[in-house]
């Protein structure tokens, strides 16, 4: 399925409740109310009419129970009823929905693994988000943890790390703050220190892997694959 802006929205799963896509980078989830390019809610709304009716906001945000950023591709919950919103809802308050990103970040990271554990408020910068000193507004517990699947350099020699992500908290820009925050900022990132891009990918390197979660008392876990532009970038370092 594509949007009018040949976007591609591939359908993963879909049964009576929910709807799983894998949500191509460069579509917005829902208007942000300054652009009337076509969204992901334009185009559900349209291929099932009863999902306006689902969700705490359902006038700006039907069936939508979490969210990537635009720049974002990847593995995304849509509810279609009431209940099962309700139900996915609960399971991202009480942070039991298991989620898995990858990225490529600037630099090589010290460790194999790590945690970053920084709350993230306001930025003072406008549309942005902080860890760090000057933070304001809500400040909220943050937590990431990390797995650096490999090293490389780029043809400028530039070094970068390919990474597994698993964010424990649903903070806003939440894995973006976090590695900009450790001076390793996600490539292509322009709103969080990561300008530079690697060869063959032009847009924000963040990808959400695999989700994990119940309904109807069913454990379910599904998967988006890396999309072309991801997997070139990787295939052309070394």
């Amino acid at each position: 399925m594509k949007t009018k802006d040949k976007k591609e929205i591939k359908i993963i799963h879909e049964d009576k409740n929910i709807l799983v896509i894998n949500k191509p980078a460069g579509l917005m989830v829902h208007s942000d109310g300054k652009t009337k390019e076509k969204t992901l809610v334009d185009w559900l709304v349209k291929k099932y009419p009863s999902i306006k009716k689902v969700g705490d906001e359902p006038e700006l945000r039907p069936g939508i129970v979490h969210r990537l950023d635009r720049g974002t591709s990847g593995v995304l919950i849509i509810a279609k009823n009431q209940k099962t919103f309700e139900e996915l809802k609960n399971q991202f308050q009480e942070r039991s929905v298991k989620k898995i990103y990858e990225a490529i970040v600037w630099g090589w990271l010290k460790e194999e693994r790590g945690t970053i554990s920084a709350s993230i408020g306001r930025s003072p910068k406008f549309g942005k988000f902080s860890a760090g000193r000057g933070k304001r507004g809500t400040i909220r517990e943050a937590v990431t943890e990390y797995k650096v699947l490999k090293k490389f350099t780029d043809n400028k020699n530039n070094k970068w790390s390919h990474v597994e992500v698993y964010p424990k908290t649903g903070r806003t820009h939440q894995i973006r703050v976090h590695f900009n925050y450790i001076n390793h900022p996600v490539a292509c990132d322009a709103l969080y220190g990561g300008e530079k891009c690697l060869p063959k990918i032009n847009r924000l390197a963040l990808h959400a892997a695999t989700i994990e979660f119940v309904t109807g008392n069913k454990k379910m876990r599904f998967k988006a694959p890396l999309p072309p532009d991801f997997k070139k970038a990787l295939d052309s370092i070394k």
